[in-house]
């Protein structure tokens, strides 16, 4: 068992309110334990349904250092594997899409169909069972296009985020988009310090001169963007409902999400404010409806505005080394040169992101110091770094008790004393998770019991 007495103390360490101790964002023991207990016992974002369009196809991913691959059946089911042979354990499907009726590991050929049973494996002796060595299955959930995996045995409950996230993505038709442009950038800093700099605006007015032309910097503060008796915010309010969309805000253990208007006369989040795709993600041809933001813990937030999705993603690949995809999703029958252009749709996000990039190298390379000591939060302009970082720290000492019988881990209660209750009604006990894959999710009545009756800090 690892030794998770290093990770504890420094957990132990952090003060309420603070940036982490110096261990936990530039030691290896971390990001060893990272890859466990927070991405391994997480639902990622993984990728989208319109990456696997027709049935008979797979998309591949590494989550951490475990590649993975979500099929799709001949009935257009999903289904998501360990992607290592039970061979010797080679990497079967190479990331990225694919179609193909059977997957085929390129080291010694064994064969698995697309609902990873093992359907050939040349020359092995007759006490062999096929049956017995199948890809290993992992959870999948698809919600209006989005997929999500989680490597965990008991991942965390998914119904309430379903629910919440559902009626407001469903109206972007992302079943009925198409990806546009993918494209990496490897940021020299620790995955955390990552989605710290995306879970803030505290500094976009310098940081991001050409975002802050469309994006609402000034009100990405507290826990949400409504703002009371906003004349601004009415309008928009009117037009979401004219449109027949919902707003938010929902607040969850793991995620946000809420649509909220871009500044005065902007449309879309491009460098000019204007749709960057003619053909529009949702129904009818007002495209001022904002951004639905939709962001989940630990790696992913996403935009979607009437034009497209944009997605972003942080996946630790060293100590001091993240991947940051980033994918743009269009109508499928948008056509490149006609209805949009990929350097105009990917402009905003690209120089923003090689904005924030060297913001967290930068940021990195202070924390390493001998004199880095851990600051205080802003309270109001980084509530959602906060948020994030105090689930960390929840997942982190939750993980450590549940292996080390610690009970509760440090004890530390480091959310704001205001609470409000999580309604009741939204996640009630059941038998079996409703998955692509058809696996037997079993939850205790107990622990859905707990789910619905979570205590959460007070956004405001």
């Amino acid at each position: 068992m690892r030794d998770l007495s290093m990770i504890a103390a420094a957990l132990a360490e952090r003060k309420p309110g603070h940036s982490l101790p110096q261990l936990l964002y530039n030691s290896p023991e971390a990001f060893e334990f990272d890859l466990e207990a927070i991405f391994g016992q997480s639902w990622i974002l993984a990728g989208f349904a319109c990456e696997i369009p027709r049935p008979r196809g797979y998309l591949a991913l590494t989550i951490g250092r475990s590649p993975v691959v979500i099929t799709r059946d001949r009935d257009g089911a999903f289904r998501a594997f360990f992607n290592s042979c039970r061979h010797r354990g080679a990497q079967v499907c190479p990331d990225g899409p694919g179609g193909k009726a059977r997957l085929t590991c390129p080291y010694h050929q064994w064969v698995y169909g697309l609902d990873g049973r093992l359907v050939h494996a040349q020359s092995m002796q007759p006490s062999f069972r096929s049956d017995d060595h199948g890809l290993r299955p992992i959870h999948v959930e698809e919600v209006a296009g989005a997929l999500f995996v989680s490597l965990a045995e008991t991942p965390p409950a998914f119904e309430r985020f379903r629910a919440e996230l559902e009626p407001l993505l469903a109206p972007h038709r992302l079943n009925e988009a198409k990806l546009a442009h993918q494209n990496t950038l490897v940021e020299k800093g620790n995955w955390k310090l990552v989605m710290e700099n995306a879970r803030e605006c505290y500094h976009c007015a310098v940081g991001h001169p050409e975002l802050a032309l469309t994006f609402p910097i000034n009100e990405a503060k507290g826990g949400q963007f409504a703002k009371e008796g906003d004349p601004r915010h009415a309008a928009f309010d009117a037009r979401l409902a004219a449109a027949g969309l919902a707003k938010g805000p929902f607040l969850g253990p793991w995620w946000q999400v809420e649509r909220f208007p871009l500044k005065e006369g902007q449309v879309s989040l491009t460098m000019d404010g204007r749709p960057a795709v003619t053909k529009l993600m949702i129904d009818g041809d007002n495209a001022d409806v904002g951004s639905l933001r939709w962001a989940i813990e630990p790696h992913s937030f996403c935009h979607s505005t009437s034009d497209t999705t944009v997605y972003f993603s942080a996946m630790p690949t060293a100590t001091g080394e993240t991947v940051v995809t980033c994918k743009w999703l269009v109508h499928q029958d948008a056509v490149e040169g006609v209805d949009y252009d990929v350097e105009r749709l990917t402009a905003l996000w690209n120089i923003t992101n090689q904005q924030d990039r060297d913001l967290v190298e930068l940021n990195q390379r202070g924390v390493n110091s001998l004199g880095y000591a851990p600051g205080p939060y802003c309270e109001d302009s980084e509530s959602y770094v906060i948020r994030f970082v105090d689930w960390y720290c929840d997942q982190a000492e939750a993980f450590i008790a549940a292996r080390s019988g610690t009970g509760t881990g440090t004890g530390i209660d480091r959310r704001p004393q205001a609470v409000h209750p999580v309604p009741a009604a939204v996640e009630a006990p059941f038998a079996a998770a409703p998955t692509g894959m058809g696996m037997a999710l079993a939850f205790a009545g107990e622990a859905a019991a707990a789910a619905a009756a979570e205590q959460w800090p007070d956004a405001s």
